[in-house]
C-alpha cells in the first residue's frame, strides 16, 4: 500500500480511537447521572432500598474503571491524586453511603467529560491548523488538470489554486496577481495582494481568483507541513506542571489520611473520616492545570506561535532571561538599501537604476539586494553589454551608451574612475554597513549605502520584555564587537556578547542557567548555528517563518510569522496561562482543605461534601478557561 495512504489510515484509526474514548467518558457520565436521578426518584417515591441499590450500582460503575486506572499507576510506581478519590468511593461503598459515593463517581466522570469539552475548546486554534492541512492539489500536465495527493507534488510542478482553497505547498506565483489570506498562519485579518514572482507560503488561503504557482519544495518540506508537524508534537506533550499535580499526592494523601484518622479517633465515627476523604477529592488539581495550559497553547497558536507542549508554557511563565541572536532575528538578515547619494547631479533613482541594471548579471549578495531594491521602487532595468566582473570586488558593463561600474572604492580606482573624486570614508562606513560606489564614464556618479537594518518590530522590544517581567535581555552574535555594540545600543539590551561561535553561544546559555537568578533562560534564534543553543536553553524559540530549519526542529517554540515581537506575546501568554493554572490549583486546594476541617468536626456529611466538591470543580474549571481570553 502507498506509504501516504498508510499514514492517512493510521491517522484515521487514531482519530476513531480518540473518538471512541471521548464517547466512553460521556456514556459513563450519562450512566452514572442516570443512576443518581433514577435512584433518587425511587428513594423518594417508591422504595428507598431500590433507590440505594441503584446508587450502589452507579457507584460500582464508576469505581471499576477508576480502580483499574489507579492500579496501573501504582504498578508503574506512580502515586497519583486519583488515589484519594478511590479511597473515598471505596469507603462510601463499605459504609453504605452510596449516594455520596455515586456523587463522587459522577463528579469524576462528569469532570472527565467536561475536561474533554474544555480541552476541545482550548485546542480550537491547534485543531483548526490541522484540519486546514490540504490533502489534494490540482497539478497541470500540459493542457490537462489532474487531482493528486499533496504528497505526490514535486519541486517545479505547476499547481492551480482555486478560489477558497488552501495553498498546498510553498512556491512562486506565476499568475499576474493573487489575493492571499494568511490569517490562519499570522493572525493578521486582512488579505494581501501579491504580484507575479512573489513567494507563496503553504497554509495560506486563496481569497481571490484562481491562480497558477510553481512549487519550490516538496509538500513534506513546506512551511505548513512543518507547522502541522509542530502542532502534532505539541499535542503529544504533557506539561511537567500537570505531572506535578500527582506529586501533591505525596503530601496531600498523608495529610488527608491524618485528618480523617484524627476525626475518626476523636468522634468514634468512621463516617467523619469518609467525609474528609470526600471533600479532599482533588479534582481541581486533576482538571484545572491541563485546561489552563492547553488554553495557553491555543492562544499562542492564534498569534502564530507554535509551542511544543505545555511545558514550554510553564517555563515561559517563569522566564527571567532572554538571549537574542542578531542576524535574521533582531535584524532583517539581508542587506537593504539605506541611502543613495548622487555626486554629479544624477537623481538618486536614476543612480540606483544604473547600478541595478549592471548588477543584474552578478550573483553577489549586495548586487542582488540592489536589484531587489530597484524593483521594489518600480524601476525598469536594462540588460548591460560587454560585462566583466571581479567577484567580490565589482562589476562593469556598457549600458545605454555609457560605461557603468559598481563596486568597492579601491576597485573603481583601479578601473580608472576619478581617483580624486572618490569620497573619503564617512559615517556611512560605520560597522554593519557597506558603501558601494557607482561609476559612469570614468567618474564617480555616487554611492549606495547598504546595511542589515533592525526589524521595525524590534524597536521597543527590550522595553516590552522588561515590562513583561524579563530581568535580563542579552544580545549574542557572531558579528564583530563594533557591530554588536551598535546594535545592542540601538536595542537597549542589558548585555552584549560578540564574536561567538556556536560553541560560545552554548557557553553563554549554560552560564546563565547556572545562576538561579537568571533562569529559566529563553534563547531566540533563526539559523542552523543557533540550533545547539536553542536545544540547551530552558525554552528555545526559533524564528521559523521561512519554513523547515534545524533551529525549528530543536526549539521548544516556533514563531511562524516574520515578527520578533511575538516573543513578547509568547512570554505574556506563558505568564498568564501558568499563573491561571497555579491560581486554580491553589484556590481549589485551599477550598478543599477548608472543607476537610469542617468535615473533620462533623459539620459536613459525606453527601454534602460530594456536592460541595462539585461546586469547587466548576469554579476552578471556569477560572482555568480564562486563559483562552486576552488579559
Amino acid at each position: 500500500m502507498n506509504p501516504s495512504r498508510m499514514r492517512v489510515l493510521r491517522e484515521r484509526t487514531k482519530s476513531f480511537g480518540a473518538y471512541v474514548g471521548r464517547r466512553r467518558e460521556r456514556l459513563l457520565a450519562i450512566l452514572i447521572l442516570g443512576a443518581v436521578l433514577v435512584g433518587g426518584i425511587l428513594y423518594v417515591t417508591a422504595s428507598p432500598e431500590s433507590g440505594r441499590l441503584i446508587w450502589a450500582l452507579g457507584l460500582v460503575a464508576g469505581l471499576v474503571p477508576l480502580s483499574y486506572s489507579v492500579a496501573r499507576s501504582l504498578l508503574r510506581g506512580d502515586v497519583g491524586v486519583d488515589l484519594i478519590a478511590l479511597v473515598a468511593m471505596a469507603g462510601s461503598l463499605l459504609l453504605g453511603e452510596y449516594l455520596a459515593g455515586v456523587v463522587i463517581a459522577l463528579m469524576l466522570s462528569g469532570g472527565g467529560a467536561l475536561e474533554t469539552v474544555a480541552v476541545s475548546r482550548a485546542r480550537k486554534e491547534l485543531t483548526t491548523l490541522l484540519e486546514r492541512a490540504p490533502k489534494v492539489a490540482h497539478r497541470r500536465r500540459g493542457e490537462d488538470l489532474e487531482e493528486v495527493p499533496v504528497e505526490e507534488l514535486e519541486t517545479g510542478d505547476v499547481v492551480v489554486v482555486r478560489a477558497g482553497e488552501v495553498i498546498p505547498v510553498d512556491g512562486i506565483l506565476l499568475s499576474r496577481t493573487a489575493v492571499v489570506d494568511e490569517s490562519a498562519l499570522t493572525g493578521e485579518p486582512l488579505p494581501v495582494s501579491l504580484a507575479a514572482g512573489s513567494t507563496l507560503r503553504s497554509g495560506a488561503a486563496n481569497a481571490g481568483d484562481a491562480f497558477d504557482m510553481r512549487t519550490t519544495r516538496p509538500a513534506a518540506e513546506s512551511a505548513y507541513a512543518q507547522i502541522v508537524k509542530l502542532v502534532r508534537e505539541a499535542e503529544r506533550q504533557k506539561a511537567p506542571f500537570v505531572r506535578l499535580a500527582d506529586r501533591y499526592a505525596l503530601f496531600f494523601l498523608p495529610l488527608t489520611a491524618a485528618v480523617a484518622g484524627g476525626a475518626w479517633l476523636m468522634s468514634g465515627e468512621p463516617v467523619r473520616a469518609l467525609a474528609v476523604f470526600v471533600v479532599a477529592t482533588p479534582c481541581p488539581l486533576i482538571l484545572a492545570a491541563p485546561i489552563a495550559l492547553i488554553s495557553g497553547l491555543s492562544r499562542a497558536a492564534h498569534h502564530g506561535i507554535i509551542l511544543k507542549g505545555a511545558s514550554a508554557i510553564e517555563k515561559l511563565g517563569r522566564a527571567r532571561t532572554v538571549i537574542l541572536d542578531k542576524t535574521g532575528t533582531v535584524t532583517l538578515g539581508t542587506p537593504e538599501i539605506e541611502d543613495i547619494t548622487p555626486l554629479d547631479g544624477t537623481s538618486p533613482l536614476e543612480l540606483l537604476r544604473l547600478a541595478a541594471s549592471v548588477d543584474q548579471l552578478s550573483a553577489h549578495v549586495l548586487a542582488e539586494a540592489i536589484v531587489h531594491g530597484a524593483k521594489r521602487r518600480g524601476l525598469r532595468l536594462t540588460l548591460p553589454e560587454e560585462v566583466i566582473e571581479d567577484p567580490g570586488q565589482g562589476i562593469e558593463g556598457y549600458l545605454e551608451g555609457h560605461r557603468v561600474a559598481v563596486g568597492s572604492p579601491a576597485w573603481l580606482r583601479e578601473r580608472g574612475y576619478g581617483g580624486g573624486q572618490i569620497p573619503h570614508p564617512s559615517a556611512d562606513d560605520a560597522p554593519g554597513r557597506s558603501r558601494i560606489l557607482v561609476g559612469m564614464d570614468g567618474r564617480v556618479a555616487g554611492s549606495i549605502t547598504m546595511g542589515d537594518r533592525l526589524r521595525e518590530d524590534a524597536k521597543g522590544l527590550v522595553g516590552r520584555l522588561h515590562a513583561a517581567g524579563i530581568e535580563h535581555v542579552v544580545l549574542a552574535t557572531g558579528d564583530s564587537r563594533e557591530v554588536a555594540a551598535e546594535v545592542g545600543e540601538r536595542l537597549g539590551v542589558d548585555f552584549v556578547h560578540a564574536g561567538l561561535s556556536p560553541e560560545d553561544k552554548l557557553k553563554v546559555v549554560r552560564e546563565a542557567q547556572e545562576s538561579p537568578s537568571l533562569r529559566p533562560v529563553v534563547m531566540v534564534g533563526d539559523g542552523v548555528n543557533d540550533a545547539p543553543a536553542l536545544a540547551l536553553a530552558d525554552v528555545g524559540v526559533a524564528m521559523g517563518s521561512a519554513g523547515s530549519t534545524v533551529s525549528s526542529e530543536t526549539a521548544d517554540a516556533v514563531i511562524t510569522v516574520d515578527r520578533i515581537d511575538r516573543v513578547v506575546d509568547a512570554i505574556l501568554i506563558g505568564r498568564r496561562s501558568f499563573g491561571i493554572a497555579r491560581q486554580s490549583v491553589v484556590a481549589g486546594m485551599g477550598m478543599s482543605l477548608a472543607a476537610m476541617v469542617f468535615a473533620a468536626f462533623g459539620y459536613i456529611e459525606p453527601v454534602e461534601g460530594a456536592l460541595l466538591q462539585e461546586g469547587i470543580d466548576l469554579v476552578v474549571i471556569l477560572n482555568a478557561l480564562r486563559a483562552l481570553r486576552a488579559a
